[in-house]
C-alpha cells in the first residue's frame, strides 16, 4: 500500500496538466491492476485488463528477440568469414545482434507509443498502450539492416492512418504491424526485398534466403541451407521471423493462456496443408513441386499465423468464423507465394486481406445462427 499511496500522491491535475496527467495515468495503470471485479454473476471475476492480456503476447517474444539477435550476430560473422560455427563466440554474436536490434525496438516504441500518447491527450482519455504488442512485433518482421528513418516513416503511416484514424485501439481493421511492414515493402522495397537486406553490416553480401531460392526449386534451396538449418532459424531473414522451435513455443504459450485462438492457428494449418498437397498434385513448376511441409520449414508462415492472424482486434470473432478466416489466410498465403515469387511472403498480403472480410464472416455467421434459431422457435 505504500507504493501505491506514494504514487496517489503525486499524480498531476488533470485540469492543470493535462499531458502529465496522461502520461501518469498510462505508467499508473501499467504498474497496478484493477481494484474491481466483474458483479458476483458474470462470468469473469479476476482483475485482468487490455495491459496485462497484452504483456502475455510480449512474454511470448521474448525467446524470439534472443535468438533474433543472436542469429544477426551469426550471420553477420558467418559473411566475414569468422566464428562460423553455430555454437562459436554465441557472446560476441549476442553483444553484435543486440546493437543492431535493441535501437529497431526503441524507435518502435518511441515512436508509436509517442502517438499514441499525443492522440489520448487530445482526446481527454486515458491511454490505452494498445500499440505495447505491436510495437514489439514490428521489430521482429524486419531485416536487422532496416534503416532507422524508413521506420520511422513507416510506423507513423501505419499508427495515424491505419489505427488512429479509425478511432484508436480495439477500433483498427487491419493489423497494424503488417500494415508497418506492408508500407517498407512497396514504399521502399530495396530495404526489405532482394538478398542483400537480410545479413546486417557486411557491404556487398547477397545473403539469399529460402525464400528466394525455393522459385528455382526445392534443390536450389538444399543447395544453400539444410533441412535443419531452416527448423532451427540459423538463416538469413527477418529478426524473428526464422526459428520454427521458438515460434512453436511462444503459440503453446499464447494457447495456455488462452490469450489466442486455436482455431485460427489450426485453420491457417489445414488452409496451407490442403493448398500445398493441391499444388504437389498439380505440378506445373518447380515451385509447385516442393513437397507441401516444407512450406513450414521456408519463411514466416508459423510466425504469421501464430502472432499476426490471431490478433483478436483485426481477426474473425465468432467460432465458425475463426476456422473460416484461419482457412483462409493458410490458402491465400500459399497462393500468393507460389503464384507471385515477388510476393514470397504471401502471408503478409493474405491476413491484410482477409482481415477486411473478418466483419464479413462473422456477420454471415451470426445471420446463420439467428435463422436457426427462429426456425427452432
Amino acid at each position: 500500500m505504500g507504493l501505491l499511496d506514494f504514487f496517489k500522491k503525486i499524480e498531476p491535475d488533470k485540469q492543470k496538466s493535462g499531458f502529465l496527467h496522461t502520461l501518469y495515468d498510462g505508467f499508473f495503470t501499467f504498474l497496478f491492476v484493477p481494484n474491481h471485479r466483474a458483479k458476483a454473476r458474470a462470468h469473469v471475476h479476476d482483475h485482468i485488463d487490455l495491459k496485462r492480456t497484452m504483456i502475455f503476447v510480449v512474454y511470448a517474444l521474448i525467446p524470439l528477440y534472443i535468438f533474433g539477435m543472436y542469429n544477426v550476430g551469426h550471420q553477420h560473422y558467418l559473411a566475414m568469414g569468422e566464428m562460423t560455427g553455430v555454437g562459436e563466440g554465441i557472446g560476441a554474436k549476442l553483444l553484435y545482434g543486440a546493437m543492431k536490434v535493441l535501437p529497431i525496438y526503441a524507435i518502435s516504441m518511441a515512436v508509436g507509443l509517442g502517438i499514441e500518447f499525443f492522440f489520448a491527450y487530445k482526446k481527454g482519455h486515458g491511454i490505452e498502450e494498445g500499440y505495447l504488442v505491436t510495437g514489439a512485433l514490428i521489430p521482429l518482421i524486419m531485416p536487422a539492416s532496416i534503416p532507422y528513418w524508413i521506420l520511422v516513416i513507416a510506423i507513423i503511416f501505419a499508427v495515424v492512418l491505419g489505427k488512429e484514424a479509425f478511432g484508436g485501439t480495439g477500433m483498427n481493421v487491419v493489423n497494424i504491424a503488417l500494415l508497418t511492414r506492408v508500407f517498407v515493402f512497396f514504399a521502399y522495397p530495396g530495404s526489405i526485398s532482394g538478398d542483400s537486406v537480410w545479413v546486417s553490416g557486411v557491404d556487398g553480401y547477397a545473403g539469399a534466403t529460402p525464400l528466394g531460392l525455393a522459385a528455382n526449386g526445392w534443390d536450389a534451396v538444399l543447395s544453400h541451407f539444410s533441412t535443419d538449418q531452416m527448423w532451427w532459424g540459423v538463416i538469413p531473414g527477418s529478426i524473428g521471423e526464422t526459428s520454427k522451435p521458438l515460434i512453436i513455443l511462444g503459440a503453446m504459450f499464447l494457447l495456455l493462456s488462452r490469450i489466442a485462438s486455436w482455431r485460427i492457428m489450426l485453420g491457417g494449418v489445414i488452409g496451407m496443408s490442403l493448398m500445398g498437397l493441391l499444388f504437389n498434385a498439380i505440378g506445373a513448376n518447380e515451385y509447385m513441386q516442393i513437397p507441401w511441409y516444407y512450406h513450414f520449414y521456408m519463411g514466416s508462415f508459423l510466425f504469421a499465423i501464430a502472432f499476426m492472424a490471431t490478433d483478436p482486434v483485426t481477426a474473425a470473432s465468432t467460432n465458425k468464423g475463426k476456422w473460416i478466416y484461419g482457412l483462409l489466410i493458410g490458402a491465400f498465403g500459399l497462393i500468393i507465394r507460389i503464384f507471385n515469387p515477388a510476393y514470397p511472403e504471401g502471408w503478409m498480403l493474405a491476413i491484410l486481406l482477409i482481415n477486411v472480410f473478418a466483419p464479413l464472416m462473422d456477420y454471415f455467421v451470426l445471420q446463420s445462427n439467428m435463422k436457426k434459431r427462429l426456425k427452432s422457435a
